[in-house]
């Protein structure tokens, strides 16, 4: 299904609009806010000003100086992030992360139809043939910079085309679920850097969409959702989800006839199955 022309990315970045921000806080306390990112916003500063990221944002429409993000999405993945209202709350969730003691659950549309359960234990580092420095790539274990990296995938509904499929991090490298994605020989639909070409990346950076992108990726942008995460482990009673967007609903009801409020029951089961078995575990 070729892209129709209100779903193309504009010709620049887009700017938070005054206001917005407070519509996307799915939990805020004196400690933590806890944010739904859409799936255009770059999470920290940026040289277009500071209602071009996220972190500007928060600044100029909540008047929080200090908030540490506990960790990163991508500029093109949508969903939770969490961001620590005090250095010692920031410190806390950033060891916890470290230690693997912060439940992550993502969603996502895959190409092609994975048919079972599969768990990814495949070290992550850089790759050298890349022209985009950022790249990650299956490599040896004891090769530079290699780092274990482990990611499971549990496929929730397919067709002959895509999967719309659920991730739980075990470890939490750059581009993990990508990098993965990719090696097991179903990358995430729209991913300009790890899909049919990386070249689309940088294109994409420096001419903003173009007929080329039309051609060969059938989302403008990457179809990965931050899900839900889970602080439990870390010692906080608290589970954040967020919802399937509507752009990637849109395709998955399009192209896989997968109406929204089953993708989001499919996604809310399955966070928290993997988020029980961490606990139990």
């Amino acid at each position: 299904m070729p892209i129709s022309p209100e779903d193309l990315p504009p010709a620049a970045p887009p700017l938070v609009e005054p206001g917005a921000l407070k519509r996307w806080i799915l939990h805020e306390d004196e400690r933590l806010l806890v944010i739904d990112k859409p799936g255009w916003l770059v999470v920290h500063p940026s040289k277009n000003g500071p209602w071009s990221s996220l972190a500007g944002a928060v600044r100029e429409e909540l008047k929080l100086d200090a908030v540490r993000f506990v960790y990163r999405l991508d500029r093109e993945t949508s969903g939770v992030i969490v961001l620590a209202k005090d250095e010692a709350m920031g410190s806390r969730l950033q060891k916890a992360m470290a230690r693997g003691m912060v439940g992550k659950c993502y969603t996502a549309l895959l190409q092609g139809r994975m048919e079972r359960v599969t768990t990814a234990d495949l070290p992550l580092g850089p790759d050298p043939t890349s022209t985009v420095t950022v790249r990650q790539r299956v490599v040896e274990a004891d090769s530079p910079g290699a780092q274990r990296a482990q990611t499971i995938f549990k496929p929730l509904a397919a067709t002959d085309h895509y999967t719309f499929a659920a991730m739980r991090l075990l470890t939490g490298r750059k581009h993990q679920i990508r990098a993965h994605a990719l090696a097991l020989g179903h990358p995430v639909v729209g991913d300009k850097l790890y899909g049919p070409d990386e070249s689309l990346y940088l294109e994409f950076a420096t001419k903003g969409w173009t007929e080329r992108h039309s051609a060969l990726l059938p989302l403008p942008r990457q179809a990965l959702h931050c899900a839900a995460i889970d602080l439990r482990p870390a010692g906080l009673d608290h589970v954040f989800r967020a919802p399937w967007p509507a752009d990637l609903a849109k395709f998955a009801r399009t192209e896989m006839g997968l109406e929204p409020d089953a993708a989001q029951k499919l996604s809310d089961s399955s966070a928290a199955r993997f988020f029980e078995s961490s606990l139990a575990g």
